[in-house]
């Protein structure tokens, strides 16, 4: 078997530090990287790319609503179109600092609510994929299994990649338990790694109130702002390895 691993970081914002990057890159093979919108900034954007391409983490954009405040995790409204070019506007910042900081941007990944939205309705969806679709370089799309959003890239002929969370609780319906509710995040990593696991061999996520639900993954994110991040992700990656789970990007 073969997965990757992925993390949101870059993440900070001025004197303002959110998670360990550093550690976290040395741990996954994918990075979705803050563009100013729900986080970040030039130089944290700069840093970020630059310790992503040292280390030959493939690095992708994750846009979200421009709500700093709220870490781009309440829905500000707007129509799909203004978020399609917000998505757009934020990419292109991204891809900007990359040429700087002689990195390559390989595909997009919604973040927070925006992610949340677009994973049930189709409008946003569609208006975010044809965002992706208008930039240069062929960007691929990291989207959550079983939404709107996944179906939405493929239907417009993107190369599409579906993601599970290590560290998130499932509803029966496939969507996240929100994060005011109880189990919505998973704190223990040995329990995080051996739920992995079993979805690795069966396909299937265990879910809150049912039975398990089948979903397919290339990729599997754990969280780089939550506590505990980097040891959830070093025990995570040697569980799968102690399984003999190929880690490698899905670029």
């Amino acid at each position: 078997m073969r997965i990757d691993l992925n993390s949101d970081l870059g993440e900070s914002y001025g004197p303002w530090s959110m998670g360990d990057d550093r550690a976290m890159l040395d741990i996954v093979t994918s990075a979705n990287i803050a563009c100013g919108g729900h986080a970040s900034d030039p130089e944290t954007m700069f840093t970020t790319l630059r310790l992503a391409a040292e280390r030959g983490v493939v690095i992708g954009a994750h846009p979200g609503y421009a709500d700093r405040e709220g870490f781009g995790r309440r829905v500000i409204p707007m129509s799909p179109a203004e978020a399609g070019r917000m998505v757009a506007a934020q990419i292109g910042a991204l891809a900007g600092v990359a040429v700087v900081a002689g990195a390559v941007i390989r595909y997009v990944k919604p973040h927070g609510a925006l992610s949340n939205v677009s994973m049930d309705d189709r409008a946003m969806a569609d208006a975010i994929v044809a965002a992706i679709k208008a930039q240069p370089g062929d960007l691929a799309l990291l989207a959550i299994s079983g939404t709107e959003l996944e179906e939405a890239g493929r239907a417009a002929g993107l190369t599409v990649f579906s993601e599970i969370f290590a560290d998130r609780g499932y509803l029966p319906n496939g969507r996240l338990v929100p994060r005011s509710q109880p189990g919505a995040m998973i704190h223990d990593a040995g329990a995080a790694a051996e739920r992995l696991l079993r979805f690795l061999e069966t396909g299937r996520m265990p879910v809150l109130g049912g039975d398990p639900i089948p979903l397919r993954a290339q990729s599997v994110c754990v969280h780089g702002d939550s506590p505990g991040a980097v040891a959830m992700a070093r025990e995570i990656r040697s569980a799968l390895t102690a399984r003999n789970v190929e880690i490698a990007s899905f670029l």
